[in-house]
Order: structure tokens, then C-alpha cells, then sequence
């Protein structure tokens, strides 16, 4: 892995001690520049008060870990580090949460407008989601790895490992499960489609 980039924004003080850290840090510190050759944003709770640095960091999609000594601040964050905190703590926080993100960085897929995380099963809107089930992720996965729709034979053999005889209404019965989750979270009834050829996204 190559050495993190890690931005700080805080005080001088918070600043002036991790600079103090760095021959203990197993990432590197910028401070308090708006570039965007980073990996990491950690800032101090105190400058949300700022408004262009609480405007940087909320529009930033880099990853963003919060310190603080207390929680009363209004903005979301991958990890949290409460302060005082070891070296230990803190080379660990910034460890993990990078490792965190790119693992699931390679599990989530883009359908349409949603993402579609495999290993928490969810399919995911703006701020809403729905639970799959294992076969649901399987399904979605079929669909989208055929551009032209598909029959109801060639999912059973390839999510169920059932031949056509066996059809108990199965391909039917989850599809329509699948429809009715995404309808009604979602209020999308075109997400799943259908034609004479089969099935499609």
C-alpha cells in the first residue's frame, strides 16, 4: 500500500502536534491546504465553525474522519477519533477506515442510479436503502452482466442450478419480490423489466 496522504484542518495547536507526530505516523500530513491530492481529510470538530473549511470538507468525496473532544458537530463522517487519543489509536483509525473504504469500494456496483453493495446486501438510493436477499444480489448480478434480456431458463440454471423442468414459478416468485421492495422503497416500477425475450434491467 502506498503511504496515505492524510489533509489536516484544525487548529494550530492540533496542527503543530501531529506535525510534531510524524516520524511516529504511518501516513503523511498536509495541512490546511484545499488541493485535492489526498486520500484522507481529518479535522478537528472545531473547524466546522469556519465556513469555507466546513463547505470543503462537506463537498469533499474523500474519506473523513472526524476528531473531537466532544460531539456536538452536524456533519457525517466515515470514523471518528475521540481526543486525547494514542498514536496508536490514531495510526489505526486511518488505517482501518482506508482499508474499509477500498474493500468496499471493489463490492459495490453502480445499476442505474443506485449502488448495489454485495457484501452488506443493500441496494442503495441518495440516503435510502433496501435489504437483499443472497439470491436478489445474484440476480441483480445476472442482469448486469447481460445487455439483452434474459429467459426465465437461463436464470434458473444460473442462480438456481435448475433445469427449466423443474420451474416451480421460482425466476416469477423473486422477481416479483425484488419489483415490490424497489417499488415500494424507492417508488421506481421500472426497474426490473420485462419483454417476450426475457428479462432486462
Amino acid at each position: 500500500m502506498h503511504q496515505l496522504n492524510v489533509l489536516i484542518f484544525g487548529s494550530s495547536s492540533f496542527i503543530t502536534t501531529l506535525n510534531e507526530l510524524k516520524p511516529f505516523l504511518k501516513f503523511n500530513t498536509l495541512s490546511n491546504n484545499f488541493n485535492n491530492n489526498h486520500d484522507i481529510i481529518l479535522f478537528h470538530s472545531e473547524v466546522l465553525k469556519d465556513k469555507k473549511q466546513k463547505d470543503f470538507i462537506s463537498n469533499s468525496n474523500s474519506i473523513k474522519i472526524c476528531a473531537y473532544h466532544k460531539k456536538d458537530f452536524l456533519i457525517n463522517c466515515d470514523s471518528y477519533l475521540q481526543l486525547p487519543a494514542s498514536i496508536k489509536e490514531l495510526n489505526s483509525v486511518v488505517e482501518n477506515i482506508f482499508a474499509k473504504k477500498k474493500f468496499n469500494k471493489n463490492s459495490s456496483i453502480k445499476i442505474k442510479d443506485y449502488l448495489l453493495d454485495k457484501n452488506e446486501k443493500k441496494l442503495a438510493k441518495s440516503n435510502d436503502y433496501i435489504i437483499l436477499t443472497e439470491k436478489e444480489v445474484q440476480l441483480l448480478e445476472l442482469f448486469l452482466l447481460n445487455s439483452k434480456p434474459i429467459s426465465k431458463d437461463y436464470i434458473l440454471s444460473s442462480v438456481w442450478n435448475y433445469s427449466s423442468s423443474a420451474d416451480t414459478h421460482t425466476v416469477e416468485t423473486h422477481i416479483y419480490r425484488l419489483r415490490k421492495k424497489i417499488g415500494e422503497k424507492f417508488m421506481d416500477h421500472d426497474f426490473i423489466l420485462n419483454n417476450k425475450n426475457g428479462y432486462y434491467l
